[in-house]
């Protein structure tokens, strides 16, 4: 019992030290920082790094095997539906005889 519990501190403080977290400290720093003193590249870089971090972990959390997965199995598709139908160039022409 008591490896589990020094486990989850462990992972709680992994959690609370991991780069989003200090990456969203920097910007709320950096922008407090402008607002206080007047910085407006602080202000600036305060409000792209703040929405950047929670794009960041969005990004993360995002299972990109499965959307791989599913990217390829369109493209498979794709390439099917178009082997089907051959382009208008390839297509047989009609003969006339005048």
């Amino acid at each position: 019992m008591d490896k589990d519990k020094q486990r989850q501190e462990v992972s709680l403080i992994g959690r609370i030290l991991s780069m989003e977290a200090l990456l969203l400290l920097m910007g709320v720093a950096s922008l407090i920082y402008g607002i206080v003193n007047g910085a407006t590249m602080n202000i600036f870089w305060g409000l792209v790094i703040v929405p950047g971090v929670f794009i960041l972990i969005k990004v993360r959390r995002k299972d990109w095997t499965k959307h791989w997965q599913e990217l390829e199995a369109e493209h498979k598709a794709r390439e099917a539906r178009f082997k089907k139908v051959p382009p208008p160039e390839e297509q047989p022409k009609e003969k006339t005889d005048v």
